[in-house]
């Protein structure tokens, strides 16, 4: 798979919130170098992206499982364990769950992160 790098923003709810409100009314554009996911905090984006997360990231990417199922096998995570991840993960646009005939395949869209975040940003 070709890599792909992702900045990741950490912004406060309200920040994100104005940002958000700012873009609808035409006030603000944002820069095509502006990061594309957009957290509360370190700490949030830690979780996401624990250690146990980015091994199972790595096992899609060795393994390409066709199903949720073959992943789960491959990782020893249970299922509803599993599928939470990964759709928190596919919330964030981390992976993809593509459905296919009976059964849903992850795959992952980002391969690597930039942080990006500042005490003196816009809509902080």
């Amino acid at each position: 798979m070709k890599r792909k790098t992702v900045k990741i923003g950490i912004i406060s709810r309200q920040g994100y919130k104005n940002r958000t409100l700012a873009i609808a009314r035409g006030e603000y554009r944002p820069a095509p170098n502006e990061p594309k996911i957009w957290f509360e905090s370190l700490q949030s984006v830690s979780q996401v992206l624990s250690n146990e997360n980015q091994e199972l990231l790595k096992i899609i990417l060795e393994q390409n499982p066709e199903s949720i199922k073959e992943l789960e096998q491959a990782s020893g995570r249970k299922s509803s364990n599993l599928s939470r991840t990964l759709k928190m993960m596919a919330g964030y646009g981390i992976v993809e769950l593509e459905k296919c005939s009976r059964s849903v395949r992850p795959i992952v869209k980002a391969t690597d992160f930039k942080i990006e975040f500042g005490l003196t940003t816009p809509f902080s």
